[in-house]
């Protein structure tokens, strides 16, 4: 896939450039190229193009002369912009929630996963539908009659209604089935059990802390999502507390709504955990602003009320020294609890063991 990357600039041009980068490392974690971007000023977007219509045709002579196959917008695109833009473009174009969706579709492995992204993908797909019927009908069909285009997409509208179904229908009963299992496992033994979750944006190194914290082999990767099954690995805190450590899907700014639903099933992990160690990238300046997009994902899981120990990990790229840690401020910015560690060398591992120690032992005297 050889591109370029349209955007609207809304606001400051500073903080549309963050999400353009972003949107540049999603396009690299799909494994495609690009040759450049083009920004519009504009107070709100066009509904029929989202840019101006001068600004598509500019477009439009900077693909042609580029060679790209496709023209990604940073922004979820209508049904009908992305028609309108297609034709008048005459190349592929993808908005961000087609390339967040296509890079799950490449990277998940288990059932659950590849069921919750089908279904994200066939919810964004059917209502456009329309459009394209339309579009297609062009090749045939009378006054009063449908043409092939809209037979076609019509046929299509009722095989994705009613694989969403299966799909929702399948998922319930996984969801019974592990709670079911997590009832037998915990009325089967006389450990008491905590489950934690990690959350946090993605490429902060959540998966790099789980191996740390369990000695699980985790596959590690500096790109977005890098992981996406849910996993699951236990350790022993206490001599008779047993605790599940669960590893979720990284956040990013403006995840698509389809995947947020979707993925209700994997972010149940979230819901039902008692503790939440929420990862931080400290190297990243723009850390706090990414802190409050999980904060605010956490909020609509209504798992925001849980304890959260702040986990500022990959120190080792701001200090030298792991002695050097106590002497950053970040932690000071976060109500609760904090711990500055580097997952990477293995830095302030003791004392997010001992930050997890102290809420499992406030947790026991409010009768976990």
């Amino acid at each position: 896939m050889k591109s370029i990357l349209v955007g609207l600039i809304e606001g400051s041009r500073e903080e549309y450039r963050e999400s353009l980068e972003e949107l540049k490392e999603l396009v690299k974690a799909l494994g495609g190229k690009y040759v450049g971007y083009i920004l519009q000023r504009k107070t709100h977007p066009d509904p029929k193009y989202f840019v101006g219509a001068g600004k598509v045709e500019e477009i439009r002579q900077v693909a042609e002369g580029t060679g790209v196959d496709t023209v990604i917008f940073d922004a979820f695109l209508s049904p009908s912009q992305l028609s309108n833009l297609e034709r008048s473009i005459g190349k592929k174009v993808m908005d961000r929630a087609d390339l967040v969706l296509e890079i799950f579709s490449q990277r998940v492995r288990s059932k659950t996963a590849k069921l919750q992204v089908e279904l994200a993908k066939l919810t964004h797909e059917l209502p456009r539908l329309y459009g394209r019927g339309k579009e297609l009908s062009r090749l045939g069909g009378g006054v009063g009659t449908r043409g092939p285009g809209e037979q076609e997409a019509e046929v299509r509208r009722r095989w994705i209604k009613r694989r969403i179904q299966q799909i929702k229908e399948e998922l319930e009963d996984i969801k019974r089935q592990r709670r079911e299992q997590r009832k037998r496992r915990e009325s089967s033994s006389d450990l008491k059990v905590v489950k934690l979750a990690l959350v946090g944006y993605t490429n902060v190194g959540k998966s790099s802390l789980l191996r740390v914290l369990t000695g699980r082999d985790t596959f590690v990767a500096d790109m977005p999502f890098a992981t996406l099954d849910t996993k699951t690995s236990a350790k022993f805190l206490f001599p008779d507390i047993k605790v599940l450590i669960t590893d979720t899907v990284g956040f990013i700014r403006r995840l698509p709504p389809e995947l947020i639903e979707s993925f209700k099933a994997t972010l149940e992990e979230v819901q039902e955990a008692d503790i939440i160690l929420h990862v931080i990238d400290i190297s990243d300046k723009k850390w706090l602003e990414k802190v409050k997009v999980v904060q605010e994902i956490l909020k609509d899981l209504s798992a925001n009320e849980k304890p959260v120990i702040y986990v500022f990990n990959k120190a080792d790229k701001v200090v030298e020294k792991e002695e050097d840690i106590k002497y950053m401020t970040e932690p000071a910015f976060m109500e609760g609890r904090s711990v500055v560690v580097s997952a990477q060398k293995g830095w302030g591992i003791k004392e997010l063991f001992l930050a997890i120690r102290d809420v499992v032992e406030e947790l026991q005297e409010v009768g976990l």
